[in-house]
């Protein structure tokens, strides 16, 4: 039996019915999504991809991306998204490291990728956004529409997503066929989805939210997904005039929150809201019903395991929670130090067990054995509490990891790019409240003596260097970082000093 993800999104469809809808202008049907992905996987198998080869990809998006991870799913490659706003530096980390085959970027972006690609022999193709254009797609029409699939075992891997590691390196997530089609079969029935929904897209397509939540559910009920290139909240509105569903970021809902032209009537054919990579204020859950009627359902997941939780599709969505366990998952509060289980109420590391664990971090087993026990457990390095009737608070994390914009950033590897700096002593980077993403990356530095350097100077040094999403909202300058008795910098003082700060 074929255990491949492709296998279970393409059964059973009506291959007439939308499947894409590009903006306002283009639709694309099961069946031409099919044909498109089996003329993309013989091209892929051209370009020397085979089963277990890894496929990293650096493009915009678009319909015609979303077609590639199905093309990549249906030759056995393991699909490798990269987030667009990834400098050189940081893309070259990733491929030395997952060694893929070949590497797609936009057409604009081969002169720099070319070297890249070089270095670890790795063949180089482009692919726009615009539906046409890139060396991926050229004279595609003429290759064969039908493809045998490579028949996939549950256990292989489909994908691999990098997330922040302890150390600031990245490590990659490896996640196979049953964990995304086991958590895509989840949530079609924990949110009720079927063929007749219509969901509104305007997420990244390079992490999980994005790629597997709000593309794998959908495809796998049969229903229309509404790909808009970004979020803008006009678009946006716009699209909740056919939508039923969307999934977003509390940074969707804070802005829609701010534009005049939300209310009951721009949402009035919605069933439901999804919020989630980010913690959703509580106070945003409340603007949200009073404005539109509807109670936002806030879920919790990882790269690591897909959504492990879920407030309810009926019963109470509780403001400040993500909810009980979904169906299949276990989800267990532990001492940290000695991780037996404490009982309700109790704050502690929150672990989680079930068919959407991934199987490991890539290359990286002794890290494996560390956070992924002999029991199926895993680690989340999340802390939270459960109530009594099984819904999960989460109250931070063990780990210094900031999500700002539904992001993950890693505090390590942003203060080791100041810390190299002229003028620069040392460096702390935390996480502060934002309104709009949840958290901001916050910056607290240290100058040598006699060093004027200042936060533009700052900024200005290392933005070709990080991403622009790790690059600080804020620069501050103190004498020295407060540290505790054994020398390790307070960061939980640095919180509590700048809390109040208004970004």
């Amino acid at each position: 039996m074929n255990h491949s993800l492709f296998a279970a999104l393409c059964a059973g469809k009506d291959l007439d019915e939308p499947a894409i809808l590009c903006g306002w202008d283009r639709m694309i049907s099961y069946g031409a999504l099919f044909e498109a992905s089996g003329r993309l996987a013989h091209r892929l198998i051209a370009l020397g991809v085979g089963p277990g080869d890894r496929i990293a990809v650096q493009v915009g998006k678009s319909a015609e991306a979303l077609i590639l991870y199905l093309a990549s799913l249906r030759v056995g490659a393991v699909y490798l998204p990269l987030n667009t706003d990834y400098t050189p530096a940081e893309i070259g980390y990733f491929l030395t490291d997952a060694e893929p085959g070949l590497f797609i970027v936009d057409p604009a972006d081969a002169d720099a990728a070319a070297p890249l690609a070089a270095g670890i022999s790795a063949r180089l193709a482009t692919l726009g956004t615009d539906g046409e254009s890139g060396s991926l797609l050229e004279h595609i029409d003429t290759l064969p529409a039908s493809f045998t699939d490579m028949h996939r075992a549950a256990d292989d891997l489909a994908a691999i997503l990098y997330t922040s590691g302890t150390t600031g390196r990245s490590k990659g997530a490896m996640l196979t066929h049953g964990n995304l089609t086991s958590n895509a079969a989840t949530l079609v029935d924990a949110w009720r989805f079927t063929a007749d929904d219509e969901l509104l897209h305007a997420l990244p397509v390079y992490h999980i939210h994005g790629l597997f939540v709000a593309t794998n559910v959908p495809l796998l009920a049969g229903a229309r997904i509404r790909l808009l290139p970004k979020f803008e909240p006009g678009a946006v509105l716009r699209g909740l005039e056919t939508a039923t569903v969307m999934m977003g970021v509390p940074t969707f809902y804070t802005r829609l929150l701010a534009d005049p032209r939300l209310d009951r009537n721009a949402t009035k054919g919605m069933r439901l809201f999804v919020s989630g990579s980010a913690p959703l204020l509580a106070e945003t859950h409340r603007a949200w019903e009073e404005r539109t009627g509807h109670r936002i359902l806030e879920r919790y997941g990882m790269s690591e395991t897909g959504m492990n939780t879920s407030n309810p599709y009926e019963g109470e969505r509780r403001p400040g929670t993500v909810g009980p366990a979904l169906p299949g998952v276990s989800i267990r509060i532990v001492d940290e130090q000695t991780r037996t289980m404490l009982p309700a109420g109790e704050i502690g590391m929150i672990e989680v067990k079930g068919p959407n664990v991934f199987k490991g971090y890539w290359r990286m087993p002794e890290k494996t054995a560390t956070e992924l026990k002999e029991d199926g457990y895993f680690i989340t390095g999340d802390l939270g509490r459960l109530s009594l009737d099984g819904y999960l608070e989460i109250v931070g994390r063990d780990k210094d990891l900031v999500i700002t914009g539904g992001l993950n950033v890693y505090p390590k590897e942003v203060e080791t790019e100041i810390d190299t700096l002229d003028g620069v002593e040392e460096t702390a980077v935390i996480g502060l409240p934002h309104p709009d993403f949840g958290e901001a990356v916050t910056a607290i530095v240290v100058r040598s003596s006699g060093s004027k350097i200042g936060s533009a100077d700052i900024l200005e040094a290392i933005s070709a260097r990080l991403a622009r999403f790790k690059l600080p909202k804020t620069v501050f300058f103190v004498d020295a970082l407060p540290r505790n008795a054994m020398g390790k910098v307070q960061k939980n003082i640095l919180r509590e000093e700048l809390l109040d700060i208004v970004y």
